[in-house]
């Protein structure tokens, strides 16, 4: 394995494992808290909606959202208009999650950073910006 590949497989799991960590003191676990952006400016999506905004698959959208209705950070109701669609809503705790995972999020992004200067931050973001975008280029499977 690469020396940059090892690097950032072992980044991964431990940026993993700090934001779970922080996600979970607020009952959302990672992932939840991309959903649960999406869902703080565009309440009431469709799961395929969601799923197209976070580049995931409906299926995959339609299981977390299921762990996340049971969690009691959203709700699943019936499209008013057309029966066959089901639209996503956040319950109250949902939309009251919004400061704490924002402040959580933030904390982690600035300890993570902390050690970089402000050309170093806009360097990695631009290089992390690439990298996603060519990983997800044409993918059936796209990469949350």
């Amino acid at each position: 394995m690469s020396e940059l590949l090892r690097l950032f497989t072992r980044t991964h799991k431990l940026l993993r494992a700090a934001t779970d960590a922080a996600m979970s003191e607020h009952g959302v676990r990672v992932g939840q808290n991309l959903v649960l952006e999406v869902l703080w400016k565009h309440d009431g999506l469709t799961p395929g909606e969601l799923a197209a905004r976070l580049g995931v698959t409906t299926p995959t959208m339609v299981n977390t959202a299921g762990r996340m209705e049971a969690a009691g950070l959203l709700t699943r109701r019936r499209d008013e208009t057309d029966r066959r669609l089901v639209r996503l809503y956040l319950t109250d705790r949902g939309r009251d999650a919004e400061a704490p995972v924002q402040e959580a999020r933030r904390r982690i992004e600035e300890r993570v950073t902390a050690t970089l200067t402000e050309e170093e931050r806009r360097c990695l973001h631009s290089a992390l910006t690439k990298i996603y975008a060519e990983l997800s280029a044409g993918r059936s499977d796209p990469i949350l």
